[in-house]
């Protein structure tokens, strides 16, 4: 009874490892190559697939998710004879599990050195500068012969993108001696722009200040001269409204005389003959009131009349 108990083991062994092998489990976004007797057979998609056991036999199990693989610093000659490392970073997706399979003995490496021959042939064409401000040429230059390429491979390029583009360090010192000097430049022109506003600003204010003040000046002079013409309108209206006699006048000639004489900077005095009729007036009008203003009177006129033909004489040698 033993031999037939190990043989129902073996065989319920085998049933089990059968049933393994019979049933396949592909998951989600992946795939499997199935041969038979070493030949492609078909595909498997994801799912429940069922296979033959001992015969069809799982070659490759494929991602068809989107992958991202960077690739290390490449040195790179430019066109200017300047060596420069670039990193790249490929984002490719399988589309036909087969092709890259069967076409293809390792799609990343020969991704990776076809990267590789096109930079070289790219940035080769460029120089320095160029290579440094036109990554978007190079991203899509390198998208179109890679996608061109692995087309056959089942494999489809998504997007090619430059990590970092590194110069030689003594490019580099000079790059940044360069962007210095740029910048000072961009500084100083910035400087002297601001000044001339300034200075623009300021002559325009100062010409905006001296025209209204010279305008505020013309308004006040003229207010002014109003003024005293009004305030001398005035002052004639109200005496002629008052009809004055010639001793009133004569009394406030006399009046005004003194200030006629104010200030420092009066060196000549020149005295109207018109005085002489003042004072002869103010005379007459001091003579009525009493006996001696008539003595007074006298001697007054007849000194008075002497002196008022004396100082009408001045005027004439002035």
């Amino acid at each position: 009874m033993e031999p037939v108990i190990i043989v129902l083991i073996i065989l319920v062994v085998l049933v089990f490892i059968a049933l393994i092998k019979t049933i396949q489990v592909i998951p989600q976004a992946s795939a499997a190559i199935v041969e038979r007797f070493g030949r492609y057979t078909r595909t498997l998609n994801a799912g429940l697939n069922i296979v033959v056991p001992f015969i069809d036999t799982i070659r490759n199990r494929i991602d068809l998710r989107e992958q991202v693989v960077p690739f290390p610093p490449q040195p790179v000659i430019t066109q200017d004879n300047l060596v420069v490392n670039i990193d790249t970073v490929i984002y490719y997706q399988v589309t036909d599990a087969r092709a890259a399979t069967y076409e293809v003995a390792s799609y990343i490496q020969a991704i990776e050195q076809l990267t590789v021959t096109t930079l070289r042939n790219i940035i080769g064409g460029m120089d320095l500068e160029r290579t440094l401000t036109s990554r978007e040429e190079i991203n899509a230059a390198l998208r179109g012969v890679l996608d061109e390429a692995t087309g056959k491979w089942g494999i489809r390029v998504n997007r090619v993108e430059l990590k970092a583009i590194e110069p030689p360090t003594s490019i580099q010192d000079s790059m940044e001696k360069q962007m210095r000097a740029d910048r000072d430049k961009r500084a100083a022109i910035l400087t002297a722009e601001g000044t001339r506003q300034a200075a623009i600003l300021t002559a325009e204010g100062e010409k905006q200040s001296q025209i209204l003040r010279a305008e505020g000046e013309a308004k006040a002079a003229a207010l002014r001269a109003e003024g005293e013409a009004q305030a001398v309108r005035t002052v004639f209206e109200a005496i002629h409204a008052g009809d004055p006699d010639q001793k009133l006048l004569s009394y406030q000639y006399l009046q005004m005389l003194p200030k006629i004489a104010e200030g420092d900077a009066n060196k000549l005095w020149i005295v109207p003959s018109e005085i002489g009729d003042a004072l002869k007036g103010l005379s007459g009008a001091m003579g009525n009131f009493g006996p001696l203003g008539g003595g007074s009177r006298g001697n007054g006129s007849s000194g008075d009349s002497g002196a008022g033909q004396e100082r009408r004489e001045k005027p004439s040698i002035d």
